[in-house]
């Protein structure tokens, strides 16, 4: 009998136990790759449902996404020992996305309707002004204060590698003329690269110039500033900026100055140099380049050429950036981890310092709209709109 007991009892034992390992890996199994919890990102802004979504490819990289601003907030690439690292910065919930007065961020997003700055806060179409909200001293700044990185997508997870994101813009959303209905498609491809494009359409003449606006540090460790990376931009000019961040209008070479990155260069080399009044200005890199990828001739881009690259000697994880716009901004976190933007707790309770990162932000030229001789950003209503770029990683 008291066999009979002990047997019973072990069993339950061995159930018992069995029941709690099920359950801590169901428990670790509803974390991301990244160690996202999907359910910090449930909840409803604006009246539309936020959530997390999880895309993966044959080789064990995965991608993290929120509608919310449709954007990343996790990339897993493996380093040159084959361990997976996050390469994006970001938040690890929802709450502090959307908090733009505590914790404010373009991380990962999907900005619009006009990426990088409006000067004056105004745009003239068909003779006609039209105000915009200056959020950035007296300019417009990615969209004005409500741009759609602050705004809920509909989202279409099409299969394990796809997901589309929609938006749809009002006549008049932050000042701009035209209802747009948006399109950011992400795929995850097999040769791990984030294939991302941007589709619109708008009921009146208007402008539009979308970008990814993520965040890279290949180093493995956020909390460590990315100068030791080298950058790599297929471009012989840039379009020089005033101290309020607003092209100047010409169109320099970079010929024998700090911003020639046509050989790869380590960040640190040229990040402090502020005998060169671009970086004194900007307090780093914070510019346009001009790319060579792109025909000015028939206003094409080229995107299956190199645009840029960066590269971590660190883990060996290198990007590279394609495209089919003219531009890319290039900024280095000059502004992250400054004031009380260094004691904002980010992904995984990290804290993150200045030039933390590099974002690599394909684009029409900033402030085009000002400028007629260069590529346009004008959308009309018999058009569609196309932006394309490509972030793919491997290891060297």
């Amino acid at each position: 009998m008291k066999t009979i007991v002990k047997s019973v009892v072990a069993g339950i034992a061995a159930i018992s136990l069995m029941a709690a390992c099920t359950e801590q890996k169901t428990a670790t199994a509803e974390l991301t790759k990244s160690g996202l919890d999907p359910q910090e990102f449930v909840d409803t802004i604006n009246g539309k449902a936020t959530a997390l979504y999880t895309l993966k490819n044959a080789n064990g990289v995965e991608v993290c996404i929120t509608n919310f601003g449709a954007r990343v907030v996790s990339i897993m690439v493996p380093d040159r020992d084959g361990n997976f690292t996050d390469v994006v910065l970001g938040y690890d919930n929802i709450a502090q996305y959307a908090d733009a007065v505590n914790s404010p961020s373009d991380y990962g997003a999907s900005i619009g309707r006009y990426a990088n700055r409006i000067a004056k806060a105004v745009i003239t179409i068909n003779g006609e002004d039209y105000k915009l909200p200056a959020n950035n001293g007296e300019n417009t700044l990615h969209g004005g204060p409500t741009g759609w990185q602050y705004q809920v997508f509909d989202a279409e997870q099409v299969d394990d590698q796809t997901i589309k994101l929609t938006i749809v813009s009002p006549d008049g959303d932050n000042g701009f003329p035209g209802e747009i209905t948006a399109v950011t498609t992400y795929t995850l491809t097999d040769d791990n690269a984030l294939d991302i494009t941007w589709e619109a359409t708008t009921t009146k003449e208007t402008v539009i110039n979308q970008t990814n606006h993520s965040y890279f540090n290949l180093n493995g460790d956020f909390t460590r500033k990315c100068t030791n990376m080298e950058l790599y931009v297929n471009a012989d000019s840039f379009t020089p900026s005033d101290t309020a961040y607003i092209p100047t209008g010409e169109i320099v070479s970079v010929e024998g100055t700090p911003f020639d990155f046509r050989t790869a260069r380590v960040l640190s080399e040229i990040i402090d140099d502020t005998t060169f009044d671009q970086i004194k200005n900007a307090g780093g890199v914070d510019h346009n380049f001009c790319l060579n990828t792109y025909d000015m001739d028939t206003y094409r881009g080229d995107d299956t050429q190199v645009a840029a690259s960066i590269y971590s000697p660190e883990t060996g994880i290198f990007m590279e950036v394609y495209t089919n716009e003219p531009g890319i901004q290039v900024y280095t976190g000059n502004f992250q981890g400054v004031g009380r933007d260094a004691d904002i707790l980010r992904k995984h309770g990290l804290k993150y310092p200045k030039q933390g990162s590099i974002c690599l932000e394909s684009q029409k030229y900033p402030d085009t709209p000002h400028h007629a001789d260069w590529p346009t950003a004008n959308l009309k209503p018999e058009e569609t709109y196309f932006s394309h770029c490509i972030y793919k990683f491997s290891v060297k």
